[in-house]
């Protein structure tokens, strides 16, 4: 499940959770997509919980929207990702160095509080 909360004037919240379709991946980035308009010098909180690979079809849903989904992330300046799992840190710090502006850090699931605090300074 893809779920994207707004968190305020400039920030979303997004939680993964479990194993994701192609509808689940269509709807999800739709939401975010959505609820992300208006957003300038924006900050995301993601939240992997109980991360599963998506399906091949979600995957597919996801590369088909990649030009929109860079449009998108030109939106926000910082994105705290809040994981337990080592190589998805890793996975999502280099992620960071292929969006120009955006820097991606990535926090222990434990760690919230201080994720927000980094996304606020």
């Amino acid at each position: 499940m893809l779920k994207v909360t707004p968190n305020g004037k400039n920030r979303l919240d997004v939680e993964l959770s479990g194993s994701l379709n192609a509808e689940g991946m269509k709807a999800g980035l739709d939401e975010l997509v959505s609820k992300s308009g208006g957003i300038e010098n924006g900050k995301m909180l993601y939240d992997l919980i109980d991360f599963h690979w998506p399906t091949l079809g979600a995957i597919g849903v996801e590369f088909s929207r990649l030009p929109a989904l860079f449009e998108l992330m030109k939106k926000f300046d910082r994105v705290a990702v809040l994981t337990d799992t080592s190589w998805l840190k890793k996975v999502s710090e280099f992620e960071g160095a292929l969006y120009p502006g955006l820097e991606i850090k990535a926090f222990d699931r434990d760690q919230k509080k201080e994720a927000q605090a980094w996304l606020a300074s």
